[in-house]
């Protein structure tokens, strides 16, 4: 077996592979950019080298420094994981003239794979069933017109050398053929350096169903079941499963055998991923072949037992396959779901910042999270912004997907925008329980997708006002006189007066305006909260993070962040992010809170307005703060002079920090 492998990647699969590889007893090197010099793939490591600056073609695309680096480091292997140099068949023949074992296909098997066009070709002569198509050599706007003619419209324009979704366009009546072939052709030359283009019948409705295939380097070949990942958007996968929802045995095998078909035909081997089109008539047509490990590989892994990496190591030293496919067994169901830092109420634009909280489900057998971020790291412009993969295991589908809802509502993440909203929506919906699935589900679904609709904030507000004056009591308890007595208290008590508050509550853009009138102290308070004209009876405590309320009768426990920008309430699979503006959380005469000498939580010394030792009456403002972008002024609470400030203006200061000391004037 390798003594040392360098993993030519970054992030998440660095992880994955270098925990493979310390349990099999090979040292590991891991590349670093300038972005990357304390990410958690580099601890991780046994050694870790700079490889460039922060741009992916100036570090992790550098085939020929990375060949340089592993001749230096010693390692005797390369794993490349995906995306980046996996599927270059130039690093791959370098690692082959440099003696290091690239862990991965032969050279052949990418360059075969590596063009769509060709890659037909080859599956058509292996007789491996396509979609109705051309991938000829006529690229001519008319000839390969006559051929979207002849099929019949929807067709779909591919870019041979494409991936991702670049240099594709669906193309539904002939009027529109000749500008969406210019498109596309655009975008293939933009993206690829290469606008040839292929035309094949588009499937309204079909699933996207690949097999996992592994071959070694003695002809035998196996197929570790199928995944179904059809839920995409912009054909970027959301969420994976397996093995595939209503698949028949025959089925199976009859795809399983074609996909080992596929692979022998260009003498693979290693890892594979062939893919199908599955059409509701139970029809299946090869789209294309990943010569490489893929995202979703983890939910192959929870239904077979097997470590795929470590298949990939053994069969990279010419090993035989770890077992036969009589002794492969699919056990229970597993869902995949990619956690992204990006905005899908902003067509999924990435969003990038820094993971303030990073708080994932507790795992188990029943839950696994592959992540390469910790918190407090940046989600960085210059890379794929995954932060983590959530993956879940039960018996069957039913209870898989129960795991995952369910793990979905306790993964926590602040700092970024990210789509465990959107994923939690749509693995909770109605169609994607009863297996209406099919390419298109995201479109054909987005009113149930919808996040932060006016129902989700309607039933998250009452929290929000409710952690703000709870949040806001807990901070009055340590004022520095009795705190028994009423006149102490920031609960707008008044003798013979009721308890009165005005909130403004920002969601996003929209403000909300919310009125709260308070009977008792602590926790035995109760708030009667008005937004919108609708009436909440709360009580609630905070205990740590977690804010546990009751709210007309319902009870439920949510967990908060505060950070500089504002809060956040997670609770059942739910989020709100909101500021807290011009509160009055204590007599609503005055323009600002009475905080006491307390700082309420981290933020900055604004302002100091009177000076040390100087007199000053009940009332008077001593110092302003400034958190979460709201001002905080802190008021003499009786007549006196303050002794002495702890901080100065600009300072930053932390949460629950005396700020001052006050010497009030003692009546005699």
């Amino acid at each position: 077996m390798f003594t040392k492998l360098l993993i030519a990647n970054r992030g998440e699969i660095s992880c994955r592979i270098i925990k493979t590889a310390k349990r099999m007893g090979i040292l590991t090197v891991a590349l670093y950019s300038d972005a990357d010099q304390h990410s958690l793939h580099v601890k991780m490591a046994d050694e870790a080298i700079h490889v460039g600056p922060a741009p992916s073609k100036d570090s992790y695309l550098q085939a020929e420094k990375i060949i340089q680096i592993a001749l230096k480091v010693g390692a005797d292997a390369i794993h490349p994981g995906y995306g980046f140099l996996s599927e270059n068949a130039t690093f791959a023949n370098l690692c082959q003239k440099n003696n290091i074992v690239f862990v991965g296909p032969p050279v052949s098997a990418i360059q075969a794979m590596g063009s769509k066009s060709a890659a037909k070709q080859i599956m058509e002569k292996a007789k491996v069933p396509l979609v109705p198509g051309y991938h000829g050599d006529d690229q001519s706007v008319q000839g390969l017109k006559s051929h979207a003619d002849k099929m019949g419209y929807p067709v779909l324009l591919k870019a041979a050398a494409g991936g991702g979704g670049k240099g594709m366009r669906q193309v539904w009546q002939e009027t529109e053929f000749n500008d969406a072939l210019a498109a596309a052709k655009r975008e293939a030359m933009s993206s690829f350096n290469d606008d040839l283009m292929l035309v094949e019948k588009y499937l309204t409705a079909p699933r996207h169903v690949e097999i996992q295939v592994f071959c070694d380097n003695f002809g035998d070949g196996v197929y570790l079941f199928e995944r179904d990942c059809s839920v995409q958007r912009r054909h970027q996968k959301v969420i994976e499963e397996a093995p595939a929802f209503g698949m028949t045995e025959e089925l199976r095998k009859q795809m399983g055998e074609a996909a080992l078909k596929a692979a022998k035909a260009i003498n693979y081997a290693g890892a594979g991923t062939v893919e199908f089109l599955l059409d509701s008539d139970g029809q299946f047509y090869f789209m294309e072949m990943n010569t490489r490990l893929q995202v979703e590989h983890p939910v192959t892994e929870m239904i077979t037992g097997q470590d795929l990496v470590e298949w990939q190591l053994r069969v990279a030293n010419n090993e035989s396959l770890p077992l036969t496919q009589d002794a492969l067994r699919i056990h229970g169901h597993a869902f995949e779901a990619r956690i992204y830092a990006e905005d899908p109420n902003n067509d999924f634009l990435p969003a990038t910042g820094k993971l303030s909280l990073l708080q994932p489900p507790i795992e188990s057998e029943h839950v696994r999270v592959d992540t390469g971020v910790v918190q407090g790291d940046e989600v960085s412009v210059f890379y794929d912004p995954m932060i983590a993969k959530l993956i879940v295991w039960d018996e069957n589908r039913d209870k898989a997907l129960a795991r995952l809802t369910k793990a979905l509502t306790e993964y926590h993440i602040d700092g970024v925008v990210t789509n465990i909203e959107f994923l939690y929506n749509l693995a909770n919906s109605a169609p994607f329980k009863a297996e209406q699935i099919d390419t298109g589900f995201i479109d054909k679904n987005q009113d149930l997708l919808m996040l932060n609709n006016a129902q989700d904030i309607n039933a998250l507000l009452p929290m929000a006002a409710l952690y703000v004056m709870l949040s806001s009591q807990q901070n009055n308890t340590s004022i520095q006189q009795d705190r028994f007595s009423p006149w102490s208290l920031g609960n707008a008590w008044r003798a013979n007066e009721q308890h009165l508050h005005n909130l403004e509550l920002v969601v996003g853009e929209t403000s909300f305006s919310v009125q709260v009138s308070q009977k008792g102290v602590g926790n035995s308070s109760i708030f009667e909260i008005r937004i919108d004209q609708q009436d909440y009876h709360c009580t609630g405590a905070i205990e740590k993070s977690q804010l546990i309320s009751t709210i007309n009768g319902h009870k439920t426990v949510a967990n908060v962040n505060a950070s500089q920008e504002g809060y956040s309430i997670f609770c059942n699979g739910k989020v709100i992010r909101f500021r807290s503006l011009q509160a009055d959380l204590g007599d609503t005469q005055d323009t600002a809170s009475d905080t006491g000498f307390i700082a309420p939580m981290n933020g900055t010394v604004v302002a100091i307005l009177v000076e040390p030792n100087q007199q000053v009456e009940q009332g008077q403002t001593l110092m302003i703060m400034e958190a979460m972008k709201m001002e905080h002024s802190l008021k003499a609470h009786a007549s006196g002079c303050v002794s002495e400030f702890y901080f100065k203006a600009g300072d930053l200061v932390d949460g629950g920090v005396e700020l001052l000391a006050f010497q009030p004037i003692q009546e005699s």
